[in-house]
C-alpha cells in the first residue's frame, strides 16, 4: 500500500516563488546593467517582465513535478541530487523557450546573441535554483504523516 505523501499547499508555492523571484530580480537586473551596459531601471524592469512571465511557469511546473513525485511515490522535499538536478534543468529550458522573443526584442539582440545570453543566465539560474531549494526546504520543511509499519 503506498503511503500519504504531503506536498506544498499553494500558499507555500507562492512564498517559495515570491523569496525565489525577488532574489533573481536584484541579481539579474545589476549583471545585465553591467553587462548590457545599459541603465539599471532598464535591465530591472527587463528583470520584472522576465520575472512576471516565470512566476507563472513557476507555479505550474513546480506542482507537475511534485505531482509527478507523488505518483512514483517519492516525497518532493526530500527529493535526491539527481532529482533536484532534473527539475532546475527542466524549469530552465521551459523558461528559455519563453524568454528568447523578450531578450531579442528588448535587447535589439539577434537570436544567436538572446541565445548566448540566456544559456549564460540559465547556468547561473541552474546553479541557484538548487541551491535556493535546498535552503529553502530545509527552512520550510513539509511535515509528512506518521506511518505505523505492521
Amino acid at each position: 500500500m503506498d503511503q500519504k505523501i504531503n506536498i506544498r499547499s499553494g500558499w507555500d508555492r507562492l512564498r517559495y516563488t515570491l523569496i525565489f523571484e525577488t532574489l533573481l530580480i536584484l541579481m539579474v537586473g545589476i549583471a545585465l546593467s553591467y553587462l548590457t551596459n545599459r541603465k539599471v531601471t532598464d535591465t530591472g524592469m527587463l528583470a520584472v517582465i522576465l520575472s512576471t512571465k516565470a512566476v507563472l511557469i513557476n507555479l505550474v511546473y513546480n506542482y507537475m513535478f511534485d505531482k509527478f513525485d507523488v505518483r512514483r511515490n517519492k516525497i518532493p522535499t526530500e527529493r535526491s541530487t539527481l532529482g533536484r538536478i532534473t527539475h532546475a534543468i527542466g524549469f530552465e529550458l521551459f523558461l528559455t523557450l519563453s524568454s528568447l522573443p523578450i531578450l531579442m526584442w528588448w535587447l535589439g539582440f539577434t537570436f544567436w546573441q538572446a541565445l548566448l545570453l540566456d544559456l549564460a543566465t540559465m547556468s547561473v539560474i541552474v546553479v541557484y535554483t538548487y541551491f535556493y531549494t535546498i535552503c529553502y526546504d530545509r527552512i520550510f520543511p513539509l511535515a509528512q504523516p506518521v506511518t505505523i509499519e505492521p
